[in-house]
């Protein structure tokens, strides 16, 4: 009966961790470029049940009776890196990176992703999908947190002002005609080796290099000026999701509570009688 409340317990745990998961993903379904989360339960490793001395079987010779499962948990958190839609907003500084045919990764068995590069405040890389970009002070081109976005050399995108246009290839040209650079677009071979720091950036950690998608015969993607790409979040989904999560929390505490019903049954009761 112990084992009991164990199990009930850690069902509850991880229905609430996968809830602020998908509460996450809801919160950010207005993000442009937000990647949404998924998650895997697994469940603890099963015990295997034996009977002692059944069956008028010799003392020390076991009976199998079965396996008891013992509980499950969120194993890990996997990004969704499914494109998102793409919608219009006519700023000129707003880019949507639509990803064509990518290479398939021959360990995961899936395809890899592409992202914008970008500058953090510790001069280190990191990749985005949010083109919701703008302009600074001094003329670069960075993202709406003050990130600064990288062309096709590492180096930053000074545009001096709004008035720029772009080619599908994301070569920015001013009004005089004039070559700014091109926005570089990396692509990452296995993606599941990103992780979140929070304002749309990811970092990678390990795994094969990042390269870039410039020149790629094996990579097709656009770039499209005055467009951004919505958060790839099924609002829907989510919602159906979220009260699914609702219902099996709802359903272990159920049984947490019968748990403890029966344990107090057996303390008073049962302890009374003897």
């Amino acid at each position: 009966m112990i084992r009991g409340f164990y199990t009930s317990a850690a069902g509850m745990i991880a229905q609430q961790r996968r809830q602020e998961m998908l509460t996450n993903n809801l919160a950010n379904a207005n993000t442009p470029g937000y990647r949404a989360d998924d998650a895997s339960l697994r469940a603890f490793p099963n015990l295997l049940i034996k009977a002692m001395g059944v069956d008028n079987r010799p003392l020390g010779k076991s009976h199998h009776v079965g396996e008891l499962s013992t509980g499950v948990y969120l194993q890990e958190r996997t990004l969704n890196f499914r494109q998102g839609d793409i919608h219009e907003t006519g700023n000129t500084t707003d880019i949507a990176l639509v990803q064509g045919l990518v290479p398939t990764n021959q360990e995961t068995g899936k395809p890899g992703a592409l992202f914008f590069t970008v500058e953090n405040q510790a001069g280190e890389t990191r990749y985005t999908r949010n083109g919701n970009f703008t302009i600074d002070g001094q003329g670069f081109l960075t993202t709406s947190e003050g990130y600064y976005v990288l062309n096709n050399n590492g180096a930053r995108l000074n545009v001096g002002n709004e008035d720029f246009q772009m080619t599908r290839e994301g070569v920015l040209v001013n009004e005089a005609g004039e070559n700014l650079g091109q926005i570089n677009v990396a692509f990452v071979a296995d993606p599941n080796q990103l992780v979140k720091e929070g304002n749309g950036l990811l970092r990678f950690e390990g795994g094969q290099p990042v390269i870039s998608a410039i020149g790629n015969a094996n990579v097709a993607y656009q770039l499209h000026q005055g467009f951004i790409e919505r958060s790839n979040v099924d609002t829907a989904q989510t919602m159906t999701d979220m009260m699914t999560a609702y219902r099996a929390f709802e359903a272990n505490q159920k049984v947490l509570q019968a748990y403890d019903r029966s344990m107090e049954k057996a303390a008073n009761e049962i302890g009374r009688l003897g």
